[in-house]
């Protein structure tokens, strides 16, 4: 059984329609999938209404922090299969059984290719890169299923990570086992891109992994985001 876990935090435009689409349409509903945590980090508008009118389990985070509310959501899941996945990422409607004919085949943790409801061609070809297993293209929007047996092993989320902790996670979990990339898209908001401007915003993704892989500690990691980076 899968349990769905997203993180939010301000996200009152997007859980509503995304809960809806994996309740109905993606899941049919899929027998496989336990249930929906939305682990909210107190959001100051009606992200948690929302999500518990369109149906999820949400849960209040004693603290902002997607490693830490993506923790939380593990902590507290019932299925044996744990699936992560942002409020503005739609992930195709066979994931489910995506997810678990990759764990039956013994593919205990991975994820999805990337496209964006945009269809510009820089978009395109950054989201064709997705399908190469090289962990500089391997991020949270792009969703990550791991058994909850497995993300035990390996400790969870770093919560001392603000930035890049999903990166970190999925080198943790390659070094003990096998990560698996469906070949079928998620589809995820190119809002940040659209307001920042695509190549620079590419380009500070960019700057933020290599300052990342160099060592560079969360403070910079941080200040460098938060100067490069809108909304």
């Amino acid at each position: 059984m899968i349990s769905i876990i997203i993180p939010t935090f301000e996200e009152e435009d997007h859980i509503g329609r995304l809960i809806h689409y994996l309740k109905t349409k993606a899941a049919h509903p899929h027998p496989g999938i336990s249930e929906i945590l939305v682990v909210d980090g107190n959001s100051h508008d009606r992200t948690a209404d929302e999500a518990d009118k369109a149906g999820a389990l949400v849960i209040m985070a004693s603290k902002k922090g997607r490693a830490y509310q993506m923790n939380e959501g593990a902590r507290r899941a019932k299925g044996r299969v744990l699936y992560f996945l942002h409020a503005d990422t739609f992930p195709p409607i066979t994931f489910a059984e995506d997810i678990l004919r990759a764990i039956s085949r013994n593919e205990q943790a991975g994820g999805f290719r990337l496209s964006f409801d945009d269809p510009h061609f820089m978009l395109r070809l950054y989201g064709w890169f997705t399908r190469f297993d090289i962990n500089a293209f391997r991020y949270g929007d792009q969703s990550l299923f791991i058994t909850k047996e497995l993300f035990e092993q390996v400790g969870g989320f770093d919560e001392t990570l603000i930035v890049m902790e999903d990166n970190e996670l999925i080198g943790r979990i390659k070094r003990l086992a096998n990560y698996s990339i469906i070949p079928k898209n998620v589809i995820t908001s190119a809002r940040k891109y659209r307001n920042n401007g695509i190549i620079r915003l590419q380009f500070a993704f960019i700057l933020i992994y290599l300052f990342f892989r160099f060592g560079a500690g969360q403070d910079r990691l941080v200040r460098v985001y938060k100067r490069l980076i809108a909304g």
